[in-house]
């Protein structure tokens, strides 16, 4: 395991603006305030919603589409960069009305409404790509 000791600097509350994009406000709201590493909360509802799952076998990812009404019942993400911008790797579980639950990597979502809680850091973390997995990792 690689690690290092991050200082937290800054917090943060956030209300995501109704229509548009859950992760692409976070990237946004990070660029504008020049945070390279946070770790973020979240929770709310959305209109629809892309869910990507890893497949470890092909090494892709298997995008689903959700165009209904979900509530955000537990987002968990960070923020860190990658090719020089901000990357917000989020994680959601996204529920429908009877309760069944939809989980995994939240690409994208049209916000109904978004509440988060933001821990920047004071050095940044950036990504890059690990062979082994095929992904874009952090670079301790």
């Amino acid at each position: 395991m690689d690690y290092r000791e991050v200082e937290a600097t800054r917090e943060f509350v956030c209300t995501l603006d109704h229509g548009g994009d859950w992760r692409a406000q976070i990237e946004t709201f990070a660029a504008d305030e020049g945070i390279d590493a946070a770790f973020f909360t979240g929770l709310g509802a959305v209109q629809d919603a892309e869910i990507m799952f890893y497949d470890q076998e092909t090494m892709e990812y298997d995008s689903m589409v959700f165009p209904e009404p979900l509530e955000v019942a537990a987002c968990v993400g960070n923020v860190s960069m990658l090719d020089g911008e901000p990357f917000a790797h989020t994680h959601a579980v996204l529920s429908r009305p009877d309760g069944e639950a939809i989980a995994g990597h939240l690409n994208s979502g049209t916000v109904w409404a978004g509440e988060l809680h933001v821990r920047a850091f004071e050095d940044s973390l950036v990504r890059e790509h690990d062979e082994a997995t095929d992904l874009d990792l952090w670079e301790l």
